[in-house]
């Protein structure tokens, strides 16, 4: 058995507005945009899902748990590799996102930048240490 394609996928409150979060911040269009699922190919056979929360209580029904807040604690953080992760961090911050950590060195290391997108996912931006 072998995996072909990883997706990975959000549950957001606006799908429209996630969608344009994330096409600007990524820079990059959907592959898909229909009502009930945006999908942004990330490359490497992973692509990025953004799933209206109605979506998912529709499909699941009551066999999902109550969706409500996590007190505070994002339920996601999405991870990108990406060639120049300071220029992504300041595109997602002038598209909304709230800064948790400016690009630092970590010690696991890359170079990495921490937000939050407007779902309060945590979305970072990271390169190998130079």
């Amino acid at each position: 058995m072998s995996i072909s394609t990883t997706q990975f996928i959000l549950y957001v409150a606006d799908q429209a507005a996630s969608t344009a979060f994330y096409a600007q911040v990524l820079k990059l269009s959907p592959t898909l945009n229909v009502p009930g699922m945006t999908e942004f190919m990330l490359g490497n056979g992973t692509k990025l899902g953004l799933m209206p929360v109605a979506g998912i209580e529709r499909l699941l029904g009551d066999a999902l748990p109550a969706l409500a807040p996590a007190a505070g604690i994002p339920r996601a953080e999405l991870y990108l590799h990406v060639d120049d992760p300071f220029t992504y961090h300041a595109r997602a911050l002038q598209n909304g996102a709230k800064e948790l950590l400016a690009l630092t060195p970590q010690d696991w290391g890359d170079n990495a930048a921490y937000s939050l997108d407007p779902d309060g996912h945590v979305l970072v931006f990271a390169a190998p240490v130079a």
